[in-house]
């Protein structure tokens, strides 16, 4: 019986040997994806942006922002990201269009009695 202890512990010994000499290697981490370099607005478009962001907050503070300008932020500030000057410029021309007309709104009578 102590002969069969003995064999059963001797194994047990030379398998954990045999583990420990085993190389292990590791899953190397996924490389994490490289984002293509943004494309860099124009001067003119920085300037139209700025500008727009400005009437924005202009017509938000006088309650007379509508809902076509807040569009055409969006559009304006999405096109930003893709680095598309011409859509920022356009939709900067109608965020002025749109909140000019707003604030001019104002000015109108209302019609709450």
């Amino acid at each position: 019986m102590s002969m069969k202890i003995t064999a059963i512990a001797l194994l047990g010994l030379v398998s954990l040997t045999a583990c420990s000499g085993m190389k292990t290697t590791t899953a190397a981490a996924p490389a994490a994806p490289v984002a293509p370099a943004k494309p860099a607005l124009n001067d003119e478009a920085k300037t139209a942006l700025a500008q727009a962001i400005a009437d924005i907050k202009k017509a938000k503070t006088e309650r007379a922002l509508w809902t076509s300008a807040e569009a055409a932020m969006k559009a304006a500030q999405q096109a930003a990201d893709a680095g598309d000057s011409a859509v920022v410029i356009k939709n900067a021309k109608v965020i002025a269009n749109q909140t000019a007309l707003g604030l001019a709104q104002k000015a109108y009578p209302s019609t709450e009695q």
